[in-house]
């Protein structure tokens, strides 16, 4: 199963603590009217956990949907639930939220307003574009794509390398001459999952792999990579 997470990091100094009492049993209800039918919409935060340096738990929110029957949409609720992870790293308190990159951008903008009222206080978390190459070039061996942006060549937004062997190629260092590293996919050392970063932070793993396991790997290898 392919795992899909986003890093964020929190703008304003807060404890652990506070932000585990600020979500601890949050609950928000909408109604909503929909041909003369009322929903009721549910926005909760469940299996809040906290640990030494940690907090997991579970954003759930109601979403209207629709179904084809008998010739027909007939409007139904369905709850997303995306696990997330709120933990302290040096000097910074980061977020993960297993979801693809523009649910996650919603739900850590709802994190926010929980948190602190309104948007703007948890935001991207960037891996410098030197921290980026460096990253890749310790991983040479284990590179199977990467990806530039910021391509200088007229007409040309971006410039991609595919194959077994990236490390011995000219092409990389022509390319790296033109643009900057946005994108690659290693197999990680150790575990040998074949995982995707890229420079805002985003991580995909696309080998057979479990929530526990994508989150250990993101705060011992991508954590000490933001900015």
């Amino acid at each position: 199963m392919v795992l899909a997470g986003k890093i964020f990091k929190i703008r304003e100094e807060t404890d652990l603590r506070t932000i585990a009492q600020k979500l601890k049993g949050y609950r928000r209800e909408e109604p909503i009217n929909v041909d003369e039918k009322t929903f009721t919409l549910l926005t909760e935060i469940t299996d809040l956990l906290m640990k030494e340096d940690s907090i997991r738990g579970v954003f759930a929110e109601d979403a209207l949907a629709y179904i084809y029957h008998h010739g027909e949409l007939s409007p139904i609720v369905k709850t997303v639930e995306a696990p997330f992870m709120f933990s302290a790293h040096d000097d910074k308190t980061l977020l993960v939220v297993l979801e693809k990159k523009r649910k996650a951008n919603d739900i850590a903008n709802k994190l926010s307003q929980i948190l602190f009222i309104t948007t703007g206080y948890i935001t991207e978390a960037r891996i410098p574009v030197e921290t980026m190459k460096g990253f890749h070039e310790e991983n040479l061996e284990n590179t199977k794509i990467v990806f530039f942006d910021d391509v200088d060549i007229p007409n040309i937004n971006k410039l991609s390398l595919y194959g077994e062997s990236l490390a011995s190629t000219s092409l990389y260092d022509e390319y790296s001459g033109h643009g900057n590293i946005w994108y690659i996919v290693i197999t990680a050392r150790g575990s040998g999952h074949v995982i995707g970063v890229t420079r805002n932070s985003v991580v995909t793993v696309f080998s057979r792999t479990d929530e526990t396991e994508f989150l250990e790997y993101v705060k011992t290898e991508i954590f000490p990579l933001i900015s």
